[in-house]
């Protein structure tokens, strides 16, 4: 028995490495990925366990990448915490709503928006921000990571809060990472640089999933699933490192197309559960 018990740990923390290295390389959690999964391997498990351990592993995946991305220094702080605050009320009112709302049809009608933003970013996956021109009410940021790039960009500040809003509130509603809308709103409504998107992104995601993580310590629904979040943090804090190595040899556009593909599994997904209903 000691050796199938070895397997399934070890796979399990392979599973986080996974995870962890391409939701970090393109800037999002990794629960669009670990969800299906854990849902495959543990059918018999109720979904608030399912989606408690996802939410901590999140964590640990979005605190590793974090620290990765801040030795690169590549997260814009001033976006980074007005952006984590924001997606705070968010998430609560999606909280408060999701009763209210026939969630099939809803499920339906944003993985068709996700669809199209898919296509969007695939067939464009950099805007054209060198014709850009700053707008009254606009921050200038500049930042020069560690290998010495430099990057020049302006964003509404205001905007990006209101925005904030409401991927915490989709977020909460649909139980999907806040990531996987965070990043492509920073990119081409706020024209972020893909990699400063993806870094700032890690950032704001360990404040939100703390959150929610810390929700479902309270109301006890980790009960059955301390081992598997710890096997997986395992693997998603390792896989972190390796994702945010690999986000440096890669350019912008290449990044924006990976995320692309994962907003169209999402979408897949969304797609699925509102059939099944």
């Amino acid at each position: 028995m000691l050796l199938p018990d070895t397997l399934i740990w070890l796979g399990l923390v392979f599973l986080g490495i996974a995870v962890g290295s391409y939701g970090t390389m393109i800037g999002v959690g990794g629960g669009f990925v670990l969800v299906p999964a854990l849902l495959f391997l543990y059918p018999n498990d109720p979904p608030d366990v399912v989606t408690s351990i996802s939410l901590a592993v999140v964590f640990f995946n979005a605190l590793s990448g974090t620290l990765a991305y801040v030795r690169q220094r590549r997260v814009d702080y001033l976006a980074a915490n007005s952006f984590a605050l924001a997606t705070m009320p968010g998430a609560v009112l999606g909280a408060l709503t999701t009763s209210l709302i026939p969630r099939r049809a809803f499920a339906a009608g944003f993985a068709v928006l996700l669809i199209c933003v898919s296509t969007l970013i695939m067939l464009r996956p950099t805007p054209r921000a060198a014709t850009r021109v700053t707008r009254r009410g606009e921050v200038t940021r500049q930042i020069t990571d560690a290998s010495g790039d430099t990057y020049v960009y302006s964003y509404d500040l205001r905007l990006g809060v209101i925005l904030s809003l409401v991927v915490g509130f989709l977020a909460s509603l649909l139980g999907v990472g806040g990531g996987i809308i965070h990043v492509p709103m920073m990119v081409l409504v706020l024209h972020f640089p893909a990699h400063l998107a993806t870094a700032t992104s890690q950032y704001v995601l360990v404040i939100t999933s703390l959150t929610g993580t810390v929700a479902h310590l309270l109301s006890g629904q980790y009960s059955t699933g301390y081992g598997r979040s710890l096997a997986l943090a395992v693997g998603v804090l390792i896989g972190a490192q390796l994702g945010a190595k690999l986000s440096t040899r890669l350019q912008g556009a290449t990044l924006v197309r990976l995320l692309g593909l994962a907003l169209a599994a999402v979408a897949v997904r969304l797609i699925v559960t509102a059939i099944r209903g």
